[in-house]
């Protein structure tokens, strides 16, 4: 069984991690979503949120789950048997974020890092330009699965 690993922070997860999800498994058994926490960043949502809310995401697919992250992603890589590390692109941006990367976990890892563009008509579509959105009362559900919408919605209102 071939297994790959999408890791992100997912805070939180959009229609284009999901599409790139649902692609992965076109080459895959199975794909982890793997939810990291990353200290440098200051998240909206909790990781039992954000985790949470994977699942939710991904539900529908079959062979897709997600899973927390906690250390090094070589190290979770390797502690599963994965055969490779999927990254969405939406353009030479990321790639230039992500080359490094994917170097140093082949380093670590020997896992390859596998990078699949994403659909050009989600290529819009980022983590932090949903929560200013949503922030704003403006419509997101063409942006983000239902649940997360919702978990948007809830968390404006308590604000």
């Amino acid at each position: 069984m071939s297994i790959a690993v999408c890791p992100g922070s997912f805070d939180p997860i959009t229609l284009g991690h999901v599409d790139v999800v649902r692609r992965a498994l076109t080459m895959f058994d199975q794909v982890i979503v793997g939810v990291a926490q990353n200290a440098d960043k200051r998240y909206l949502f909790s990781p039992a949120e954000r985790l949470a809310l994977a699942r939710a995401s991904v539900a529908d697919l079959p062979g897709a789950s997600a899973e927390p992250i906690t250390g090094l992603l070589a190290d979770y890589v390797k502690s599963i048997g994965a055969s490779a590390i999927v990254k969405g692109l939406r353009g030479s941006a990321d790639y230039d974020n992500e080359h490094s990367m994917a170097l140093l976990n082949r380093h670590l890892s020997g896992v390859e890092t596998i990078f699949i563009m994403g659909d050009s008509g989600l290529g819009h579509i980022a983590s932090s330009l949903v929560k200013d959105v949503a922030s704003h009362g403006g419509r997101i559900d063409d942006l983000v699965p239902v649940p997360v919408a919702q978990a948007l919605t809830r968390k404006d209102r308590n604000d």
